[in-house]
């Protein structure tokens, strides 16, 4: 570790933070959080163009918002194959 007399801890972990890229970008942040506000509220649907029934858990929220920012060209990982 880069931690000695002359280098500190703190910096050497701000040092190592700089290499980390983001998974995920802003937009997609954004398209999650109105996901989840659309599930709150009860509004937000699965299946295509809404016609399933309401959504009910969490992670489908998250799921459904990821989906959209992909269909909009944000910054997020590939869906894993199965």
């Amino acid at each position: 570790m880069l931690a000695s007399k002359r280098f500190p801890m703190w910096v050497a972990i701000f040092k190592f933070k700089e290499d980390i890229m983001a998974r995920y970008g802003r937009a997609a942040g954004k398209s999650v959080k109105s996901a989840l506000h659309r599930k709150k509220k009860g509004t937000l649907k699965s299946g295509k163009g809404g016609k399933g029934g309401r959504v009910k858990s969490r992670k489908q929220a998250i799921a459904i918002g990821l989906s959209e920012a992909r269909k909009k060209g944000a910054k997020v990982p590939k869906k894993k194959s199965s």
